[in-house]
């Protein structure tokens, strides 16, 4: 009677690889995560199931709708949707043990019931930096964590992204003066210009604020220049709005942070477009686009949230933090062909191939080779010589030792440079 087989296959909206991009997979992230610990960044974890009332205590709206929930017994438990909720959870719980300013990096998975469609994940690494204050946080951090994200980027070889920049408050001052009401649902609108295109939002939005205010605020949105260029712009404008001056004077001093820490000006952009949707960001924020694939949209974003410990803590703990999508980066950078050419080295320097009954001196040879700090293993299978050759170098490994019994007896090994083909016969102690 045939067996019923069921097909080998994971939900759409997960993300596995194959072992020769799981290896680049790791590398960009040890590296990104090498540049955070490398410049004051304490490792964390946190777990990936939290009480539900814990992840949705500040957020709302369409957040919360693509947040994974389920019961367990008496407990309302959701699986975490990002890595800075749960870390704002974290800093109030241990806030007696901790050291501030907190800076944190941490790498793991999140979870969002994301609508199914290319290059968008259910399941999804994120690679995050975060700094705490107690009581208050200096603007220079928010500049910080930008730098730090620019470090990353090129310590993967990563060089055509750009960072677009703005701050909550110069907005909020700007409706606040046109006297607008429903400024929520003017901001959710802003966050949509990029995906909606300009002739629906300028539609949308004079259906929300009317003629002239829609046109007077669509003018500023859309204003151009150079970084410095729109600041003069922005200050012209003659707005007093106590938020709107703080904004700018936030986003004057993030800007000269950024050069101080070496960020180049072409590699950031003030884009008052950029809003962020999720609901706990209060100042400065930030998305990161690939120049010349801008349609891939925002591969590292963040910002200020000065208040989102509120609900677990009377403490005041403003942060700011940068997220890269690690996994949505790694699609992309797919797509671009930039994988296809990120070159790593082998972790396995030698495979050791024994010819005849020599198991026991290519034991011998392995354990020398590793107490030395070298990777290396021995093909154990009995298979065609030719074979075991073309193995190693699927694998990229650059040696293969030959031992035979000539070998053994001369207590040799013989070394085939896979990338040359050229061949030595040394004692093995030499190795």
């Amino acid at each position: 009677m045939k067996k019923n087989l069921i097909k080998p296959s994971i939900l759409p909206g997960f993300m596995e690889l194959l072992p020769q991009e799981q290896e680049k997979f790791n590398d960009i992230v040890n590296k990104i995560l090498d540049v955070y610990e490398k410049n004051g960044c304490l490792s964390i974890d946190t777990p990936i199931i939290e009480r539900a009332n814990v992840l949705l205590a500040k957020t709302g709206g369409e957040t919360e709708k693509q947040v994974y929930s389920f019961k367990k017994g008496k407990n309302d438990l959701a699986l975490r949707f990002d890595l800075t909720v749960p870390f704002a959870r974290y800093v109030a719980q241990y806030y007696n043990d901790l050291v501030f300013p907190f800076k944190r990096c941490q790498f793991g998975k999140v979870y969002r019931g994301e609508r199914n469609q290319k290059g968008r994940y259910r399941e999804f690494y994120q690679c995050d930096v975060d700094v705490i204050g107690k009581d208050k946080l200096s603007i220079n951090n928010d500049a910080w964590v930008i730098n730090l994200a620019s470090k990353a980027f090129k310590s993967i070889g990563l060089e055509n992204y750009q960072f677009q920049i703005s701050n909550r408050k110069i907005l909020k001052g700007i409706l606040n003066e046109l006297k607008i009401d429903d400024s929520i649902e003017v901001m959710k609108l802003i966050d949509k210009y990029d995906k909606i295109g300009k002739l629906n939002f300028e539609d949308q939005l004079r259906d929300l604020i009317g003629q002239d205010k829609s046109k007077y605020l669509s003018n500023i949105l859309d204003i151009e220049g150079t970084n410095e260029e729109i600041l003069e712009k922005l200050v012209k404008l003659d707005i007093n709005d106590e938020y709107f001056l703080k904004g700018i004077e936030e986003l004057k001093k993030v800007k000269c942070t950024l050069g101080i820490l070496g960020v180049e000006d072409d590699e950031f952009k003030i884009n008052l477009k950029i809003i962020r949707g999720l609901d706990y960001y209060t100042g400065t924020v930030f998305e990161t686009l690939l120049i010349g694939n801008e349609r891939y949209g925002s591969i590292c974003s963040g910002g200020r949230y000065d208040n989102l410990a509120e609900n677990y803590t009377n403490n005041i703990l403003p942060g700011v933090g940068i997220s890269i999508g690690i996994t949505r980066l790694f699609f992309v950078l797919k797509e671009i062909g930039f994988i296809e050419k990120y070159s790593i080295k082998s972790k396995l320097d030698y495979l050791i191939i024994p010819i005849g009954d020599t198991l026991e001196y290519c034991g011998m040879i392995m354990r020398s080779l590793q107490d030395k700090k070298y990777g290396a293993t021995i093909y154990f299978d009995d298979q065609p010589l030719k074979k075991k050759i073309k193995y190693a170098d699927k694998l990229g490994i650059e040696k293969v030792i030959l031992v035979g019994e000539d070998e053994v007896t001369r207590n040799e090994v013989k070394i085939k440079n896979m990338k040359s083909g050229s061949e030595i016969s040394i004692n093995y102690k030499e190795l």
